[in-house]
């Protein structure tokens, strides 16, 4: 029998953390070749230090990206998020483009041909997880603490607290009772500053932002409440940290709270299973809750490059299901086609809607008018539904 009481924490991180800073330039460079031809393969990895930014990786798509190109959009990247500092600044550092053709053996085994529908980017295993948690369906230690950063930055964008920089950590631990979250034990946000304000100045700046995401009564006691635990934090982002693409997939997914199947989203084009395919999960999982089929819900995928039929599929609904888990299985294949192409159509993706995802995580967004996070949508319930009778 699964624990019912017990404490979970998860972390999250801002825009301006040194791998968040990278996954931003890396999937701003996917959204470039989507906008010039949907059909572009991009997988981009970028690497972040004191005044200095490299992108590497391979491509197929329209010859303006070209290194100028993607260095101007490296640039933009850090300037939107904020970065002006003497060790890091979206002017002054130095970018460097190693980018080149996609590999002809990669993109025979992807591309359709005569008979043989578009293959999977790569092998792999993908995960989706949804529950009742939230209003999101996602588990609650990440979502606050997303929430968190989300709420300091629009702050800091809007100028109304200018003296946080755009580098910050979160992390809360909630108590679980009856298999519930019921209150926060403890609460940690790390900030970059300006150098005018003191530790004591910055924990009464951090301070209504946790307030204003926890629930009402659900703030940790004083002692449990960590700010800047190291001191002071002038002195951030790149230039105090290396950051590299994908370095923070948990952040990226469910905080610990279910699996990963391994593989880093940002810098690839939804030809990539790893990437098109986890949102395919997490798509199906929420709906089988919306649904009312599950208060829990997991699901695996998996792929062999170049094939196009997902390998397996496997719902697991943690003992809160209302009809049985391998009827659900061929009720999710009949409902969706979970091939590469299928996935792509289905939740459309070939669309530059990747920069946004960056950062506060990849799922329990907002679906928006021009098909941001369209994994998020619940339109599916009904033909979930009927395939089930």
């Amino acid at each position: 029998m699964s624990r019912q009481s017990y404490l979970f924490t998860s972390e999250s991180v801002s825009e301006g953390h040194p791998d968040k800073v990278c996954d931003r330039i890396s999937d701003a460079v996917v959204d470039a070749f989507l906008d010039a031809d949907s059909g572009s393969r991009v997988a981009v990895e970028t690497l972040t230090t004191t005044n200095r930014i490299v992108l590497a990786g391979e491509v197929r798509g329209p010859a303006e990206i070209d290194h100028d190109r993607m260095e101007a959009i490296a640039r933009r990247a850090v300037r939107d998020i904020g970065y002006e500092q003497d060790g890091f600044h979206w002017q002054h550092a130095d970018v460097d483009v190693h980018v080149h053709g996609q590999s002809t053996d990669i993109a025979m085994g992807v591309d359709a041909a005569d008979n043989k529908d578009e293959g999977a980017g790569d092998q792999g295993i993908m995960f989706g997880y949804a529950c009742r948690e939230t209003d999101v369906m996602m588990p609650a230690p990440i979502i606050f603490s997303h929430r968190i950063l989300q709420e300091m930055a629009d702050a800091r964008h809007s100028g109304a607290v200018p003296q946080f920089g755009p580098d910050a950590k979160s992390q809360v631990t909630l108590a679980y009772e009856n298999g519930k979250p019921v209150r926060a034990t403890s609460v940690v946000v790390s900030t970059q500053h300006s150098a005018d304000v003191d530790q004591d100045q910055v924990r009464e700046l951090v301070r209504p932002f946790v307030d204003n995401v926890l629930p009402m009564g659900w703030m940790c006691e004083e002692d449990e409440f960590y700010v800047n635990p190291t001191g002071q934090f002038i002195i951030g982002g790149p230039d105090g940290d290396a950051g590299l693409t994908g370095r923070k997939i948990i952040v990226d997914t469910y905080g610990g709270a279910a699996p990963h199947g391994g593989g880093a989203f940002s810098g690839k084009d939804p030809t990539k299973v790893d990437r098109s395919a986890a949102y395919a999960a997490r798509y199906l999982a929420k709906n089988v809750v919306a649904a009312d089929l599950a208060d829990r819900c997991t699901i695996q995928l998996a792929y062999a490059i170049g094939v196009s039929k997902p390998l397996s599929l496997y719902v697991n609904t943690h003992g809160t299901g209302q009809v049985d888990e391998a009827k659900l299985e061929g009720a999710l294949s009949e409902a969706m086609d979970l091939s590469p192409r299928g996935i792509r159509d289905q939740l459309d993706l070939s669309r530059p809607i990747y920069e946004r995802t960056a950062a506060y995580g990849h799922f329990g967004r907002q679906p928006d008018d021009t098909g941001g996070f369209s994994w998020e949508k619940t339109d599916l319930v009904e033909a979930i539904r009927s395939a089930l009778t």
